[in-house]
């Protein structure tokens, strides 16, 4: 395995978008990963080696308004400006390959790698999605809140409301996210109203998706509406898609204290991936 190379790529209105890939030499496959709210692609060290370790090159970044990337924290400027900044890093890193490459999204980040997918915004070898944010459960006074906001202070970034008890079971999971620096909890109402587009647009797509999909959905998880993602599966193709649900799991099953079973999930879907082509 190579090295880490960090740099970042400008978005159209000047926003920079910090970038950090995980090299395979003479790899052809390719992984790109979306991080969740308020973290940052370096929290994915352990993803991005597992897929190296499968022979695929990997690409992280941090979306804007999150870690080392420009923008107001947890805001954006409009509601389709994430799925446009994640086509720039995207076919960037396609332009390097012989193949398309998969898509990773985890939580917000599966929310919109599931949107890309499904809008067709360019080829992907396959999606995977882990406790993606396929459903929002608001109740009426946070409903009332986000009408307030939208009208008064749109890009105004409050709290997102995570209880980071239910990350994982794992304490350290909890400490390490807690102490980093480039974690933030703020999401703003353009940002929250973007999420619900995404969501609407992804469910309503579904049926048309062709992109091999797998989910990994935590069954205690109480941070998303896990109902999201069984929804949007049965809405799939026959043969299109695959979800594996864990039971006992919280929000990060990435994170977990079983998380071996995940990682061997997706490489027996990879597997089978390969011998599809």
């Amino acid at each position: 395995m190579s090295e880490v190379h960090e740099h970042w790529l400008v978005a159209a209105d000047a926003t920079k978008i910090f970038v950090r890939d995980w090299p395979v030499e003479a790899a052809s496959a390719g992984v790109v990963l979306m991080h969740g709210l308020g973290e940052h692609c370096g929290r994915y060290a352990h993803v991005a080696r597992f897929f190296n370790q499968q022979g695929y090159a990997v690409r992280s970044y941090d979306h804007r308004g999150h870690g080392r990337s420009d923008g107001r924290r947890g805001d954006v400027p409009a509601a389709d400006t994430l799925i446009e900044d994640a086509r720039l890093v995207v076919e960037d890193f396609a332009r390097e390959r012989d193949t398309p490459p998969l898509l990773v999204g985890h939580s917000m980040g599966g929310l919109y790698a599931a949107c890309y997918a499904t809008c067709g915004v360019s080829p992907l070898s396959g999606l995977i999605l882990s406790s993606p944010a396929l459903a929002i459960r608001l109740s009426g006074a946070q409903r009332v809140l986000l009408r307030l906001l939208e009208a008064m202070a749109p890009g105004l970034g409050i709290a997102n409301g995570l209880d980071v008890r239910y990350l994982s079971h794992r304490q350290d999971v909890i400490d390490a996210y807690t102490s980093d620096p480039l974690v933030h909890r703020k999401i703003s109402a353009r940002l929250l109203k973007s999420m619900q587009a995404a969501v609407e647009f992804s469910q309503s797509h579904a049926p048309a998706l062709k992109s091999r999909t797998l989910l990994l959905v935590a069954g205690e998880d109480r941070l998303v509406d896990a109902s999201g993602s069984a929804a949007f599966h049965a809405k799939l193709a026959p043969g299109v898609g695959s979800l594996r649900a864990y039971a006992s799991f919280y929000h990060e099953i990435f994170n977990e204290v079983d998380a071996e079973r995940v990682f061997a999930d997706i490489r027996t879907w990879l597997d089978e991936l390969r011998e599809a082509r």
